[in-house]
C-alpha cells in the first residue's frame, strides 16, 4: 500500500501522466516512455519501504522525484542537458548530497539509533561510500538505457561518465561531512541539522 505522498509528488505524477497521454494522441512514443519510465523510477524509493522496513519521508521522496524527472525526463525529453549547461551538475551534486545524508541515517538505523555506539569518521566512510555507490548505480542506468532504448543520456560517454562521477564525489564528500558532523553531535550547521531531521523522521526520535 502506498502512504500519503507529498504534494509536489502528486503533482509531478499528474504532469507525466497528462505528457504521457499526450504523446500517445501524438503518435510521440518515446516520449511517452521516458514519462512512465520517470514515474516507475520514482516509485521505486516507495515500493522500497516495504521491502527495507524504513520509512522515508514524504518530503525526501518528493526531493527524489524531482531529481529523477529533472535528469530522466525534463533533460531528456526536452533536452535541457544541452540548453542549460549547468542542468546536469546542479542534478547530480544535489542528489549526491542527499544521498551522503541518507547514508548517514541508514548508519543510524544500523546501530539502533545510538549514534554514540560508532566512531563518526566511519559513520561518514559509510555515508560517502553508499552516495558513491548510488550515483555508479545511476551512470550504468544510464548505460543501459543508452544501449536498450536508443536514447542518449550519457551524452559524450566516457567524458560524461566520469563528469557526473566527479560531481557525484564532490556531493557525496558534502553529505558524509553533514553526517559526521551529526555523529558528533554538532547540529549547528544548517545540513547536519537536516540530517538530524531527517534521522528523526525515520527512526521516530526527536532530533539531538
Amino acid at each position: 500500500m502506498i502512504e500519503r505522498q507529498h504534494p509536489i509528488t502528486y503533482t509531478i505524477w499528474s504532469l507525466l501522466a497528462l505528457v504521457a497521454l499526450w504523446g500517445v494522441l501524438e503518435r510521440q512514443w518515446s516520449l511517452v516512455l521516458i514519462a512512465l519510465l520517470t514515474v516507475g523510477l520514482t516509485l521505486i524509493p516507495i515500493l522500497g519501504q516495504s521491502w527495507t522496513g524504513i520509512r522515508l519521508p514524504a518530503g525526501f521522496i518528493a526531493a527524489v522525484s524531482i531529481f529523477i524527472t529533472a535528469t530522466v525526463f525534463l533533460g531528456e525529453a526536452f533536452d535541457f542537458y544541452e540548453r542549460l549547461w549547468w542542468w546536469d551538475l546542479a542534478a547530480h551534486s544535489g542528489s549526491a548530497v542527499g544521498f551522503g545524508m541518507v547514508g548517514t541515517v541508514l548508519v543510524v538505523l544500523l546501530v539502533r539509533g545510538d549514534k554514540l555506539a560508532l566512531a563518526p569518521g566511519l559513520g561518514a566512510l559509510f555515508a560517502f561510500s553508499f552516495a558513491i555507490s548510488i550515483g555508479a548505480l545511476w551512470e550504468v542506468f544510464e548505460y543501459g538505457m543508452d544501449t536498450i532504448f536508443s536514447l542518449n543520456m550519457q551524452k559524450s560517454g566516457l567524458d560524461d561518465t566520469m563528469g557526473d562521477l566527479i560531481v557525484d564525489a564532490i556531493g557525496a564528500a558534502i553529505g558524509a561531512t553533514a553526517g559526521y558532523y551529526y555523529l558528533r553531535g554538532w547540529t549547528d550547521g544548517r545540513l547536519s541539522r537536516a540530517v538530524a531531521t531527517l534521522v528523526a523522521s525515520v527512526t521516530g526520535k526527536s532530533p539531538r
